[in-house]
């Protein structure tokens, strides 16, 4: 049975659910997949600007992870989205996001939002996408890794998709 957001909890993510966000992103087929020990490490250090979804039974159906940028700190800049294929197309994505840069506002003041894409990810396309709009925010694109600085073989370029400032919503 498959969750709808008002069903989910969001809430930040713990050091026992680094397995279960990698698992989600390496079903994603879409994430460059990290090693199992950073999805742990970052659910240790990073925890305060990433959020999951979880499902009634407590397991994480879906996660946002992020980090604010160090030289820019009303930036922040969002790493992976994931989603179990059992909960897609349910609005769970912009669940995530809409309440992590909520929470972010408030604790950290952030009004700008950063993420890379590569060309051709149309469900992260739309998502940020929409998420500009909601929040009444300008978008600007532009390359920030051209593919032929990654050294490990053929990659996609990673289009930074600028958004902010955002507008401040009630909650």
């Amino acid at each position: 049975m498959t969750a709808r957001p008002a069903d989910l909890l969001i809430d930040r993510p713990t050091v026992s659910d680094g397995a279960a966000l990698w698992r989600l992103a390496k079903e994603s087929k879409t994430l460059d997949l990290n090693s199992s020990y950073s999805y742990l490490l970052w659910c240790r250090d990073f925890a305060g600007t990433s959020a999951v979804a979880r499902g009634a039974d407590g397991e994480p159906v879906g996660f946002v992870t992020g980090y604010v940028r160090p030289d820019r700190p009303g930036t922040l800049l969002v790493w992976q989205v994931a989603v179990d294929s059992a909960h897609r197309g349910l609005g769970i994505a912009a669940a995530l996001l809409d309440g992590l840069t909520a929470r972010l506002a408030d604790e950290l003041g952030i009004t700008r939002v950063e993420t890379t894409i590569t060309p051709g990810n149309t469900a992260s396309e739309r998502l940020f996408t929409s998420f500009a709009a909601r929040h009444g925010a300008d978008l600007t694109r532009e390359v920030l890794f051209p593919a032929d600085l990654f050294p490990d073989g053929p990659h996609d370029p990673e289009v930074l998709y600028r958004i902010g400032p955002l507008t401040p919503t009630t909650h």
